[in-house]
């Protein structure tokens, strides 16, 4: 039997949104159980979003450390952003980040993992793409605010997050999952055998 999840959807009698936020919003569905039951589910609805995992000449991970306010710490985290546009193509999306945070580009881009960050409780999907053959990218510095403005950037060794996110010194869920994911392509079958960048994304479906 192959392991692998499938698409599939209960029906929804009923929705509301008591809550619409700058970026998400909040929506109570009801749905009917499979006994015939209903019951009402409340989940955080969100555009989705794409992570960089970026490898540099010296096989280091491109890392920077923000303040979030939710869980009141300092996190150390890989280049991410929100899928602003409806539609927009992820790899895009990512190089922009890539750019906005570090001040990289990156000429070689695969497709690393891609995960939902908490099914139980919000629709977010994330792309986690590694990149390689990196550079400093041209031109000014993008200019950044709120969170963004305290940011600090560092370059580690592969080995390191891997044995922080094991021992419990590094939470960020892309960071945790990007740098294991990797870890396991390179014990395995290799990097060439990951996807490539524009790898269809049936979370996100996108334009070319």
């Amino acid at each position: 039997m192959r392991i692998q999840d499938t698409p599939e959807e209960w029906q929804v009698t009923a929705t509301a949104t008591p809550f619409t936020g700058n970026k998400t919003s909040v929506r109570t569905d009801e749905v009917e159980m499979p006994d015939g039951s209903r019951v009402k589910r409340d989940y955080q609805v969100h555009p989705g979003s794409v992570a960089v995992l970026a490898l540099d000449e010296d096989g280091r991970v491109i890392v920077l450390r923000q303040y979030r306010h939710p869980v009141r710490q300092r996190l150390w985290e890989i280049p991410a952003g929100l899928l602003d546009i409806p539609g927009e193509n992820p790899l895009h999306a990512a190089q922009r980040e890539l750019y906005e945070e570090a001040h990289v580009k990156a000429e070689d881009w695969r497709v690393l993992v891609d995960v939902y960050t908490s099914p139980g409780g919000c629709d977010e999907a994330v792309r986690i793409f590694l990149a390689r053959e990196v550079s400093a990218a041209e031109g000014e510095r993008f200019e950044v605010s709120e969170e963004e403005a305290d940011m600090e950037l560092a370059r580690v060794s592969l080995e390191e997050l891997v044995r922080g996110a094991l021992v419990g010194e590094l939470h960020n869920n892309c960071l945790a999952v990007g740098v294991l994911a990797l870890h396991a392509a390179l014990a395995g079958d290799g990097i060439d055998a990951l996807r490539p960048a524009d790898a269809p994304w049936p979370a996100r479906p996108f334009a070319a």
